[in-house]
């Protein structure tokens, strides 16, 4: 188990009610349409703003970004190249973190990259 895990881990033990029953966090998809002339300048924003600044956040868990190989099975669902994974121990967190003045830095930032139909978005629950 590595360092990041292990954080992950403690955070789920620690958020555990006076009942025992284990609250389940939840973790935001958020399909991305970069435009490729755009994608260097989209990862640095990624990596220097938009995860340093999401990070910090109450309620964080973690977030990741992915991007779009093959699908294996199927037809891919849109053109989207990239997908976000976004996860916080509540959805009202995560609510919060979209509420601050810090969020509406950043994800502009993050969208002044994207072309067409710009994203998507589904919500989770991990069970």
């Amino acid at each position: 188990m590595n360092r990041r895990e292990s954080l992950i881990t403690l955070a789920a033990v620690a958020s555990t009610g006076a009942q025992g029953a284990a609250v389940h966090p939840i973790q935001l998809h958020v399909n991305l349409d970069v435009d490729p002339a755009k994608e260097q300048q989209f990862l640095k924003t990624f990596r220097e703003k938009f995860r340093p600044a999401i990070s910090r956040q109450p309620g964080f868990v973690e977030v990741k970004l992915l991007r779009f190989r093959k699908a294996m099975v199927g037809a891919p669902a849109g053109n989207w190249n990239y997908r976000l994974l976004i996860s916080f121990q509540t959805e009202e967190q995560r609510q919060a973190w979209v509420k601050t003045d810090l969020h509406q830095q950043v994800w502009p930032a993050m969208e002044a990259h994207f072309r067409g139909q710009k994203y998507d978005a589904m919500l989770y629950e991990v069970v």
